[in-house]
């Protein structure tokens, strides 16, 4: 591949173009992984309070605090969003 086609190629992508994808990517990775731990943290919650129903008040407590926690990572994943969005 000649060096002058890969140097064209580069100045066609533009700065907002790359901030876009990046924005994608940013809320999509980011939502996924808070998807994935919401349901290990709920799955796991039930089948605690399944085992130990006494334990519940515990369980809740504990499960709600880890529900913020992930689902704070969901919300700074589209706080990121937006900043590349506002990007020019």
């Amino acid at each position: 591949m000649d060096t002058n086609t890969v140097t064209q190629a580069a100045q066609l992508i533009s700065t907002a173009a790359l901030a876009k994808l990046g924005a994608g990517l940013a809320v999509g990775l980011g939502t996924l992984g808070s998807g994935v731990g919401i349901g290990v943290i709920f799955g796991k919650s039930i089948e605690s309070a399944a085992r130990q129903p006494e334990a519940l008040p515990l369980v809740q407590r504990l499960m709600f605090t880890g529900f913020a926690l992930v689902e704070a990572q969901a919300l700074y994943a589209l706080l990121i969003t937006f900043i590349l969005l506002a990007a020019k």
